[in-house]
This record gives C-alpha cells, structure tokens and sequence, in this order.
C-alpha cells in the first residue's frame, strides 16, 4: 500500500470506485447536502449565517433548504453571529491590535449586521483602546530608532490608522510616547 491509498492521510482520491473516498457532497436531500456542508464548515472554524448561506449558494443548494437548515442551525446555538462578533473582537483586538472601526468593518465583510457589529465593538471603551495604540506604539518604535522624528511620526500614525485608530488619537498617543510622556492623562474634553 503506498502512501497516496493509506486511509490515514487524509487526501481524498480520485478514482471513484468502491472505497475511493468520500464524495465532495453526497446525494440526498437538499437539506440533508446542506447541513453536512454546514456541519464541515462549522466543524473547520465558526462562521456568520452570511458567510454559511453564501457557501451553500456556491454549492447550489436550493435557497429554501438553505434557510430551513441555517433557521435550524440558529435555534440550537450552531450559528450564533453575535457571539462569533464577540470573539472576533476579543481575539482581533488583543492579537492584532485593531481599533473597533476596524474590528465593525471586518465583521461586516463577514456579514454580520452592523447593530451586531457595534454591539460587539462596544465593548471596547476609549481607554481600552488608547492603551492598546499606546502598546502597539511602543513595540514598532524600536525599529524605528535612527530616523527622523517626522518619518517616524508619520509611519506610526499611519500603522494606527490602519489598524483603525481615529486619526486625533493616533496623533496624540505617538506624540505622547516619542515624547516620553507615557503617564500623561489625556487631556479632558468635556468642557
């Protein structure tokens, strides 16, 4: 037996005869094709009841069989996009670093509502996010010793900005770390 048949390694063969592997979907019911397909995708990594009926779109299941699976799916907790919004705000911002407009906009192209979205967001009060710009800051300055203050202004207010940081934020936590005024309060607004 060689390596490419051992049943153990996971590849899938071609042949098509008798034992030559699972197929890609099974015969049956449109309902039943649709919940294995969600069940594989589910069983990889969550996903958003968007990112679930775009899948068995490309897969051609009828739009019917697709929502009475994913309305099953909804009721018993399998797909669930505000705690999946919640996650990816947890996991995004404390791995990445991304500021919540970032975090709405990517929940969004995974199509999760935009009132899911900020509910999701708003977990992240300004001084959360303030301390995580300041963080990130501090990490990418060191790389950045021997350039001119205003070069390395700019590419730390633009890494902020990408990670989704209001620019006026952005600007105010790099001023205040190449300053070395890490300690300063900001400055209170509600006058």
């Amino acid at each position: 037996m060689d390596a490419d048949s051992h049943p153990d390694n996971g590849s899938r063969l071609d042949a098509g005869g008798p034992g030559a592997g699972e197929p890609e979907d099974p015969p049956g019911d449109p309902e039943s094709v649709a919940r294995l397909i969600c069940l594989r995708l589910l069983d990889n990594a969550p996903r958003t009841r968007a990112q679930l009926a775009a899948a068995l779109h490309r897969k051609g299941v009828p739009d019917d069989a697709a929502q009475t699976v994913l309305n099953r799916f909804s009721d018993v907790g399998l797909i669930d996009d505000q705690a999946f919004a919640e996650a990816w705000v947890s996991s995004r911002h404390s791995g990445r670093g991304l500021a919540s407009r970032a975090l709405r906009q990517e929940l969004s192209r995974r199509g999760v509502d935009q009132q899911t979205a900020a509910d999701a967001a708003a977990g992240l009060d300004a001084d959360t996010e303030r301390q995580t710009a300041r963080t990130l800051v501090r990490r990418r300055k060191q790389r950045l010793t021997g350039l001119a203050p205003d070069v390395a202004v700019r590419r730390l207010v633009g890494m902020l900005a990408r990670k989704g940081y209001p620019p006026g934020l952005a600007y105010a936590v790099v001023q205040e770390e190449l300053s070395g005024a890490t300690d300063v309060p900001p400055p209170d607004l509600d006058v």
